[in-house]
């Protein structure tokens, strides 16, 4: 398959790219379905902590899993965070992670070195930049703190979003992207993570909002893609109003997987699980983001 930045592409036309995380293997097939039935396209995306703490099992098994369903007009497969320290503070081999998902073919990859001060990010970043653009494909980078995955307390949402103590700045964002040449910049401007501990899923999630001045402002700054994690949950007219100022990947985890796990406890049944995160994404494509049709526009 041939490399695209299919990030930029949706940036250069007011679209966004969303990446739909698998958190169990079955997850995998109805999302790619509902993905093709809306004519959209998608990452198809797994993080370190989803094969640590979820049950996708491991990055070979989402390739394979991945290979069965893919539509390649339509879905790509994305290495999302591989932290260097993760989100129970514990240092991470992270390169080895990575240069395994580029040799198994994932066509994108994240490394997340937001836990680390910035020239440490910097030079983490980097690293994987270098790597990445050796083999022809694009790399994500994350600076600021986008909470809700420390396994301890998060503070209340309306204290994150005033004190924008964990948000990212504009003038590191600049030097960061200048530095390490990262294709796409994962920013805070008021997302946040759905918690990830079994006891605390079933608490909901805040509804987010977006800083759009600070949006804007990251956007002319970087001139790069920018994306958001944590996309289950923020108020669509933010959203809506973040694709036109340079946001054109965002991030789905909570949303499916807080569905395919609610539906499985309730029924025992995975087809029924399956056909409730085939519902739940296309809901997102069709009436959340407005997708429907668009797959051309991102993919030329």
């Amino acid at each position: 398959m041939k490399n695209v930045n299919y990030v930029n592409n949706a940036k250069k036309v007011g679209l966004i790219v969303p990446a739909f995380n698998v958190s169990y293997l079955p997850m995998l097939e109805p999302i790619v379905a509902a993905v093709v039935a809306k004519d959209a396209f998608a990452f198809i995306a797994v993080a370190r902590l989803e094969w640590v703490k979820f049950e996708s099992r491991s990055m070979n098994a989402v390739k394979d899993e991945f290979d069965k369903w893919c539509d390649p007009a339509h879905v790509r497969l994305h290495l999302d965070h591989v932290p260097v320290i993760d989100e129970d503070g514990v240092e991470v081999d992270y390169v080895p992670v990575i240069r395994q998902a580029i040799e198994l073919g994932y066509g994108s990859v994240m490394v997340d070195g937001s836990r680390l001060d910035l020239n440490e990010n910097i030079d983490a970043t980097r690293t994987i930049v270098e790597m990445a653009h050796s083999a022809g494909i694009c790399c994500e980078a994350e600076l600021g703190n986008v909470v809700g995955h420390e396994k301890g307390p998060t503070p209340p949402y309306e204290e994150i979003f005033a004190s924008k103590k964990y948000f990212t700045s504009v003038d590191q964002a600049q030097r960061f992207v200048k530095e390490t040449g990262c294709d796409w910049l994962s920013v805070s401007v008021g997302n946040i993570h759905g918690a990830i501990v079994a006891a605390k899923r079933d608490m909901g999630k805040a509804e987010a909002r977006l800083d759009l001045e600070l949006v804007q402002a990251l956007s002319e700054a970087v001139d790069r893609p920018l994306v958001l994690h944590g996309g289950s949950g923020i108020q669509q007219k933010f959203v809506l109003a973040a694709m036109k100022r340079g946001v054109a990947k965002i991030n789905i985890a909570f949303a499916n997987t807080r569905v395919y796990e609610k539906t499985l406890s309730e029924t025992g049944d995975i087809r029924k699980a399956q056909k409730a995160v085939y519902e739940k994404t296309c809901w997102l494509l069709d009436d959340y983001f407005g997708l429907r049709g668009t797959c051309k526009a991102v993919t030329g």
